[in-house]
């Protein structure tokens, strides 16, 4: 309690926390995007059930590893060498996670590209099992990107309270974000495939930095933004002929 009260008092700890929040946030919208566009493909009576179960259980996870920060810097510790370049349980996660990304984005593009492979019994068999599923994926792919964010976090203050509110907060947005995202992404089918077309390349990021090569994330998040201003001005003009078509 005597940290937390000094901490309060500290104008530099107030900077690394609000700091800490919008660089969790940032890191929050990979996450978000791969919920909206996987609980959309549940029935429309599990889908915000679905999102709250996953968000709520992605804190408690985090939260959970953040009582473990010991053990999360150690992953940053050489394994194995593969052709003379170090790899640690860090690189391997990252590109696990990466590896899941890319198969996911380019399985549901494909499903987009040829819907006609869906067929009803998949369908009403995946209303149960799919909303486990979507579970699982959401816990599996926060488990990535909450090692790689706690390990940053750690690298900006050593304060375990700082680190804790900063996570609650980025969640509590997530929270609060997951089903006005995902309800945009359903009434706008052409964002679906740019909101794949960018877990795609976050996925080749993670593989990426598992390797070795660091790319810079606001390289990634400028294309990110860039692209959806150009969707939103197509957006804008089909809205346009489409109301001066209704004229005519």
């Amino acid at each position: 309690m005597q940290e937390i009260l000094t901490l309060a008092q500290d104008p530099t700890a107030w900077v690394a926390l609000i700091t800490l929040i919008v660089m969790e946030v940032v890191l929050g919208i990979d996450n978000l995007i791969f919920i909206s566009i996987l609980t959309n493909k549940l029935p429309a009576q599990h889908r915000v059930a679905a999102r709250r179960i996953g968000i709520s259980l992605a804190l408690i996870m985090r939260l959970a590893l953040l009582g473990t920060i010991a053990w999360i810097v150690k992953l940053t510790t050489p394994v194995f060498e593969v052709f003379g370049h170090p790899f640690s349980w860090k690189d391997m996660i990252l590109i696990a996670g990466g590896l899941f990304l890319v198969w996911k984005a380019t399985k549901e593009i494909h499903h987009n590209v040829d819907p006609t492979e869906h067929n009803e019994d998949f369908i009403a068999s995946s209303a149960t099992s799919g909303f486990a599923s979507a579970i699982g994926q959401i816990l599996l792919l926060d488990l990535v990107f909450s090692v790689d964010s706690i390990i940053t976090a750690v690298g900006m203050t050593p304060h375990l309270p700082i680190m804790v509110v900063a996570v609650v907060v980025a969640v509590t947005v997530m929270l609060l974000a997951a089903t006005p995202l995902a309800n945009f992404i359903e009434k706008n089918p052409t964002i679906v495939m740019l909101a794949l077309a960018f877990l795609l390349m976050i996925g080749t990021t993670l593989i990426a930095e598992g390797m070795g090569f660091h790319v810079p994330k606001g390289y990634i998040y400028a294309a990110m933004a860039f692209s959806a201003l150009v969707e939103v001005l197509n957006m804008l003009a089909r809205n346009r002929r489409q109301r001066a078509a209704e004229k005519h």
